[in-house]
């Protein structure tokens, strides 16, 4: 779909593409899905687009929200919530399941449904299970609206580390060693589980890193330094997954890269490097978002260095069946190599993150990134493409 396909007539000029800004959700990343809406909105092209904010309250409510991003931001190091947006506290906006038909409504108690007019792309900027992860994206192929940024495989591919390293793997890009446990083996047996992370520790080392499997901007994260501190680690990864990813350390420097698609297919980059943080034991999520560790972008890397990990990073974008967009997370090791962490197929996207970032340093400043996702998602049809 282009915005020339946009109904019009005679006597109208051609109407703007209207974007739904979707954001919130249920995730422990709720807060900062709100912060990245706030950024979308205040970068999008008001000349260019018309807008509808749609926040995701933690309980899964879609309600419509105050176009306010000054009122989205971190503030007192507290994150924002859809709730204290919401026009109202009762009711909520519902999404057509009719692809011949995309006019949102919004239902209220004791109210007639009221339209709010047609959905031209969604721009789902949720973060993390229950909008990043493939169901929000099959909602919205079942509506037979498009949307910004990788399909319902490559979402949940990019959200569960465990199939993301396995994909990785199959075809041919380099992870480091993991560990999984699943719910049911927790469940049957928690020494023998228990006992399989231990075993990956002396073969790998300590530290260990014990994660959610599938969350994302780094809650849940526990670095395990020794046995004794590995339940009080498991316990906290579970909080947010029944399902926990267990890696080894990699020695090594944490460099990113970005990858946007373009009208000819996707392109990288230029990469960031993420130093130590100075507070942090790693960059966690207190390090990333509350404290903005900076990175350095570009990273100072060799050119060779630089053009293998841009390759690798659209490697990981096709191997994976990205579209729109995706930050890679690559360890540069000690023996020259760069190993694959993870994908984010919805990266944080403040102005201060590194997807942002990365690209304002290639040339593509924040407003014209937000323009080409939309762009690229209203090229796209929904359904098998």
């Amino acid at each position: 779909m282009s915005t020339e396909n946009l109904s019009q007539s005679p006597e109208q000029p051609p109407r703007k593409p209207r974007v739904a800004v979707v954001f919130g959700g249920r995730s422990s990343e709720h807060g900062i899905s709100v912060v990245t809406a706030g950024a979308v909105l205040a970068a999008i092209d008001r000349t260019k687009y018309d807008v509808l904010p749609i926040g995701i309250t933690r309980e899964g409510r879609w309600a419509l929200t105050a176009d306010a991003p000054e009122r989205m931001a971190i503030t007192d190091r507290r994150t924002p919530d859809v709730e204290e947006l919401a026009e109202s506290s009762e009711g909520g906006v519902v999404l057509p399941l009719d692809p011949g038909n995309r006019e949102v409504v919004i239902s209220e108690p004791g109210s007639v449904p009221k339209a709010l007019g047609e959905v031209d792309v969604v721009f789902p900027v949720l973060h993390g299970p229950y909008g990043e992860d493939g169901t929000l994206q099959g909602l919205l192929e079942l509506s037979g609206v498009p949307y910004v940024g990788a399909g319902v495989l490559a979402s949940a591919v990019g959200q569960d580390k465990e199939y993301m390293k396995r994909v990785f793997t199959s075809f041919g890009l380099r992870v480091g060693p993991y560990v999984v446990i699943r719910p049911r083996e927790w469940e049957r047996d928690e020494s023998a589980a228990r006992k399989k992370i231990v075993d990956f520790a002396g073969e790998h080392g300590w530290p260990l890193f014990v994660k959610p499997a599938r969350a994302g901007s780094s809650i849940g994260i526990t670095k395990v330094d020794d046995l004794a501190g590995l339940d009080e680690a498991i316990e906290e990864a579970q909080r947010h997954d029944p399902k926990i990813l267990v890696e080894a350390a990699l020695r090594g420097r944490e460099i990113e890269c970005g990858v946007l698609e373009f009208e000819d297919g996707p392109r990288a980059s230029v990469p960031a490097e993420i130093p130590p943080p100075q507070e942090h034991a790693y960059y966690d999520f207190e390090a990333k978002y509350i404290d903005s560790t900076p990175g350095i972008v570009p990273a100072p890397l060799t050119p060779e260095e630089t053009a293998e990990v841009q390759k690798l990073a659209v490697d990981a974008f096709d191997a994976a069946s990205c579209e729109g967009l995706v930050r890679a997370d690559f360890f540069l090791t000690e023996d020259g190599e760069f190993v694959i962490n993870e994908i984010n197929t919805m990266p944080g996207f403040t102005p201060i993150s590194m997807y942002p970032q990365m690209w304002q340093a290639s040339g593509v400043p924040y407003g014209e990134l937000v323009d080409r996702l939309v762009q690229a998602a209203l090229r796209r049809s929904t359904g098998l493409r």
